[in-house]
């Protein structure tokens, strides 16, 4: 059902994404993406090639799982294998941001005015899907997907300025949401076993009775996904929003300071089970000692709190890419 899904939806999406493109050809005559920079300031008539705006805009967003683009992803997250969600799930959010920026500001950066003001209401849109529905969720792949769908509202708000310090700025928030959530599937597939998914909420009940290293690793990462300082992800949130406040969308900073404070209750419930819930017979069976997977799972999970740390090389780093 998942793959049926991706894959009809995807294949509508590519199909937006490529619509919007012959239009952009039409109404600019090419369609390297320098060229069409050069052009799509000098239209007269610009309303064919603002469809086709729309239709590039409709396209990357399901490519993030933006709402309301959205209803893909928390199938797949569910459906898919965890070693799979955990590519899934980290990598190709770099790719959609690349795919992204070069698009939007590579390519039609004259015309920001109009598609910033679309990225703002795709941001609104998935920062409440995404804290809302995830509250209701029991399976933790499930609660991570509709989280991903509210992190890619933050990152948008790096979008709507269509500065570079904003775009640097959301930048540094997919590498920061890439490495927490690679440490949040990846502590799901390192306590999965022949059997045993480890998939739901309550799979986690009494996790720092039997392990309290994996319990302080994934605490790590859900506080870092919450935003709470001074891990890596208040940090990233913290830069994104004063990105959106910098480019004069105080509504919208606003907006995402109450949708973050919501999400916060998810993110506690995964750590109140871990720390305060006594283990089920069926989950309180010797730990996997996969050592290969627990390193690589633990150094991210410490690294989340060294960048909190010493967060500012990186984000010059980024600052670097985009000339700021």
């Amino acid at each position: 059902e998942a793959g049926m899904k991706y894959i009809v939806l995807g294949s509508l999406a590519s199909g937006l994404l490529l619509y919007g493109m012959s239009l952009v050809y039409g109404a600019t005559g090419t369609l390297d993406l320098a060229g069409i920079h050069a052009a799509s300031g000098n239209v007269a008539d610009k309303t064919l090639l603002l469809t086709g705006v729309v239709f590039l805009v409709a396209g990357i967003a399901f490519k993030l799982g933006a709402a309301p683009f959205h209803m893909w992803l928390p199938d797949v997250y569910h459906g898919a294998p965890t070693a799979v969600t955990v590519f899934i799930g980290s990598a190709p959010k770099i790719a959609a941001f690349g795919l992204a920026y070069r698009l939007l500001e590579g390519g039609l950066g004259p015309l920001s005015g109009q598609w910033t003001l679309m990225l703002a209401i795709l941001a609104v849109a998935s920062l409440a899907v995404g804290n809302v529905l995830a509250i209701a969720q029991s399976n933790l792949k499930r609660m991570l997907a509709y989280s991903t769908i509210s992190h890619v509202g933050f990152m948008l708000l790096g979008f709507v300025g269509g500065t570079p310090a904003g775009y640097s700025a959301a930048m540094f928030y997919i590498i920061s949401y890439t490495m927490t959530a690679t440490v949040a599937f990846g502590m799901i597939a390192l306590l999965a076993r022949k059997g045993f998914e480890c998939e739901e909420i309550d799979d986690f009940k009494g996790l720092n009775q039997r392990s309290p290293w994996y319990a302080a690793i994934m605490g790590i990462a859900m506080f870092s996904l919450a935003g709470v300082p001074p891990l890596f992800g208040f940090f990233a949130k913290l830069l994104v929003l004063k990105a959106a406040i910098d480019a004069g969308f105080l509504w919208l900073a606003i907006v995402a300071i109450v949708f973050a404070i919501i999400g916060i209750y998810y993110y506690l419930r995964v750590v109140k089970v871990m720390y305060f819930d006594a283990a089920a017979e069926e989950t309180a069976l010797p730990l996997p000692s996969d050592v290969a997977l627990r390193w690589v799972i633990s150094i991210n999970g410490l690294a989340l709190i060294v960048l909190g740390l010493a967060w500012g090389p990186l984000f010059d780093w980024c600052n670097r890419a985009f000339g700021v």
